[in-house]
């Protein structure tokens, strides 16, 4: 999905800036607002442009785009070197949180000194690039392979052989970047703390309404909460992969992190063949019943758009049918990536989406349409603040919607004639396990990482040694092969090398199924949480719109409260989601080994 913040776009930096003298309250409130104007406007000019570059892709659309974005990236730069002038007034609650929604909105900060800031911008850009030319070539340039074949083999591919071969090729790609890395620290960590931050860190975790030390022990308190979910699948797994690797995965240890059919083993899905439950077929096929009803794009769209308009929203704009992207021309070459757009900041919303008729993309067009009547519900604030309660809102909502579409729901719109049993359940809730589930601790890993790398816990010598620590810690896999010092494997996940923080993902993941409950409960659902929808109901549309509408004016305490009517994330929503799953996995475990 794309949501576009009017203070930083792609990645942002800023320098400090000398104060000219001392700042009232009045100078803060004329210089925010000025520049959230003058943001917004270069903001949906960047918009358009990005939007001509991802649906006309040509070299000239591209120089246009990268060049309008840095005219919108340098006006922030100047804008947060400015802002540092307001840090004494004392502000009223609005425009000191415009400010610091400003400045919270960098993820690096360059140093003030012009030849470090120089150098840190590009390391940033050359360990991005580093990543998005990466390719493995065993034996000369003719037999390389980049990330998505790679992933393909990792995805499909049940020889142990191509699957070891794949992984330790990806992964030698980050090799070149570690020298690089260890500088970018250096150099953000100076950045960030003449900001007034302790390090690059814990300005990324100063964005979420909390001290930084409280936010990294309210993640660790959500990954308690459901730890004990994960370790269930996290056996059963294990034993299925026994049964089909032999003693290549241990019977009480960790699993090989190139099994689980995904190059960073953070979702399991593609390795359900291997362990789906017996009798696991749920009675219907969403695509071949979308198939035979001769449904096209249009009903597609329509679907999900009917969905919101049962609960009371209006619906989408006609401009919306007239500007999005539907269907991959013949012309041209697109970016079919599916996402939500909203352009002008107001109500120019757009899909972007190469719609096949599948149950898959029937799901996402629900999830993207979430992000697109999120955009449109915060419009009418100020330009700062038309953005979700938390990076990790946006996410959840669309998910949120996705996890209505239940058969009960199916059967509602006439696409099934009667729900399965919910005997049926176990194979539904395992596939969504192994997405859902399985991503958890990796989502924690990420930044558990750099954190500890940024505040200096982490030193360069220990930098892989620690990366395998946390990941055998948290998610119980280890690295397939030997690893050393001489690897770099955080480099080798997008994230790490683009300066891209990660907890937003964990917090959607969990959020998402807290939503879920408290709408269900909204709509008087008596079913298991899994067999709930809120299609159709009112009462749940308007709990819903009354937190989208506060955008992210608020503390995101204060929006999930609308919501969810309790001020604290709470992952417990996530085991009633399972718990269907979760008493048949026990069953599965009893009297095997559970751990690592």
């Amino acid at each position: 999905m794309k949501t576009r913040s009017i203070a930083c776009l792609v990645f942002c930096s800023a320098t400090l800036a000398a104060g000219a003298g001392p700042a009232t309250p009045r100078e803060a409130r004329k210089f925010i607002d000025d520049a959230e104007q003058k943001l917004l406007v270069l903001s949906v000019d960047a918009s358009r442009a990005d939007w001509i570059k991802s649906t006309y892709i040509t070299d000239d659309t591209e120089a246009v785009a990268a060049k309008i974005d840095q005219r919108a990236i340098d006006a922030t730069v100047k804008y947060a070197k400015q802002s540092t002038r307001f840090a004494g007034p004392k502000l009223d609650p609005e425009t000191a949180r415009k400010i610091s929604l400003l400045k919270l909105s960098l993820t690096l900060a360059t140093p003030s000194d012009p030849k470090e800031s120089e150098e840190l911008t590009r390391i940033a850009a050359g360990m991005e690039g580093m990543y998005g030319k990466g390719k493995y070539c065993p034996s000369g340039p003719e037999s390389c392979k980049d990330l998505e074949e790679l992933s393909k083999i990792i995805a499909e591919s049940r020889d142990p052989k191509q699957l070891l071969d794949a992984w330790t090729g990806w992964h030698a790609i980050a090799r070149p970047m570690r020298k690089d890395f260890v500088r970018y620290v250096e150099l953000a960590n100076k950045g960030a703390r003449q900001l007034g931050f302790a390090d690059n860190g814990a300005m990324w975790r100063s964005k979420y309404d909390m001290p930084p030390e409280a936010f990294s022990k309210e993640l660790d308190r959500l990954w308690d909460q459901v730890r004990p979910l994960y370790v269930a699948l996290h056996a059963y797994v294990r034993a299925r992969l026994r049964e089909k690797y032999g003693d290549a995965v241990p019977a009480n240890g960790p699993i090989p992190a190139d099994l689980l059919g995904d190059m960073w083993a953070q979702e399991w899905d593609n390795i359900y063949p291997l362990v789906a439950p017996a009798n696991a077929d749920p009675g219907y096929d969403l695509t071949e019943i979308l198939k035979k009803r001769d449904a096209d794009w249009r009903q597609m769209v329509k679907y999900g758009e009917s969905f919101f308009v049962s609960l009371g929203f209006a619906p989408l704009p006609q401009t919306f049918w007239e500007r999005s992207l539907f269907l991959r021309p013949r012309d041209r070459d697109v970016v079919c990536h599916a996402s939500a757009w909203d352009v002008d900041s107001l109500d120019d919303l757009r899909l972007k989406m190469c719609i096949q008729i599948t149950g898959e993309d029937f799901l996402t067009v629900h999830h993207e349409l979430g992000h697109n009547f999120y955009q449109r519900a915060y419009n009418k604030l100020a330009p700062s603040f038309r953005d979700s309660a938390n990076d990790g809102f946006h996410e959840a909502i669309g998910d949120t919607i996705a996890l209505s579409v239940t058969p009960e729901y199916l059967v509602k719109i006439g696409l099934l004639d009667k729900a399965p049993d919910a005997s049926k359940d176990i194979g539904l809730l395992m596939h969504r396990a192994l997405q859902k589930i399985a991503f958890l601790p990796f989502g924690l890993v990420i930044d558990q990482w750099r954190w500890k790398v940024f505040s200096g816990e982490i030193p360069p010598e220990k930098y892989n040694e620690t990366w395998w620590q946390l990941r055998q810690k948290y998610q119980g896999v280890a690295p397939p092969v030997g690893r050393s010092e001489d690897d770099f494997d955080p480099g080798a996940k997008y994230h790490v090398a683009a300066n891209v923080p990660y907890a937003r993902y964990f917090l959607a993941d969990i959020l998402q199924f807290q939503f879920h409950r408290a709408l269900s409960q909204a709509a008087g659902c008596k079913d298991p949480l899994n067999r709930c929808s809120i299609y159709g109901n009112k009462d749940a549309g308007r709990r819903l719109s009354a937190m989208l509408e506060m955008g992210e004016s608020r503390p995101w305490q204060e929006a999930l409260e609308k919501i969810a009517g309790t001020r604290e994330m709470d992952a417990s929503a996530i085991r009633d989601y399972f718990a269907p799953l979760e008493k048949w996995l026990d069953e599965q475990n009893r009297g095997k080994p559970v751990g690592w």
